[in-house]
């Protein structure tokens, strides 16, 4: 990771945002989840987004990272958090507050030392055992989308037949 020293202050590079920023504790952080997600899940850059603005009941909020697919749909919401920060309640509901706006597939918590990765499907939360990559991710909303096709034909075919 590039760094650089500016007026006694260090800067780490966003690859992202393709900018120095001030390299403060979750700053570290929020650099290394990106360099993490890209390199060893797969996650494109060019499809992440920092510090997003969202209005959320009438309260301007900034998500730490989104990442999307191909036609924008955000798969990852990640909340990032000093190494010294415990991920906590306070912290899920946070990112919940966030998922209400942006619904993600999955919401990821971390602070560097420890990386929790968890589905909300309505009130019920599932945490996974680790961060599935982009393409298993995909995939696996690939499947999850044909299923609801198939579905949506069957009860086609059932309204036609009962119509009978």
């Amino acid at each position: 990771m590039k760094t650089k020293i500016k007026n006694g202050k260090e800067y780490i590079f966003d690859i992202v945002r393709k900018i120095y920023v001030q390299n403060k504790p979750e700053e570290w952080v929020r650099q290394h989840i990106i360099q993490y997600l890209n390199q060893k899940k797969g996650y494109p850059i060019s499809l992440m987004s920092i510090e997003k603005k969202n209005e959320i009941n009438s309260v301007k909020k900034r998500c730490d990272i989104i990442c999307n697919d191909n036609n924008g749909i955000p798969l990852l919401l990640i909340e990032c958090k000093a190494g010294h920060v415990k991920l906590d309640d306070k912290t899920l509901n946070q990112s919940l507050v966030y998922q209400k706006k942006i619904n993600a597939k999955l919401i990821v918590l971390t602070n560097g030392k420890k990386n929790v990765c968890l589905k909300k499907n309505g009130e019920e939360i599932t945490f996974l055992e680790s961060i599935p990559s982009y393409n298993e991710i995909i995939k696996y909303w690939i499947k999850t989308i044909r299923c609801l096709q198939i579905l949506d034909i069957i009860l086609l075919l059932l309204m036609n037949w009962l119509e009978l």
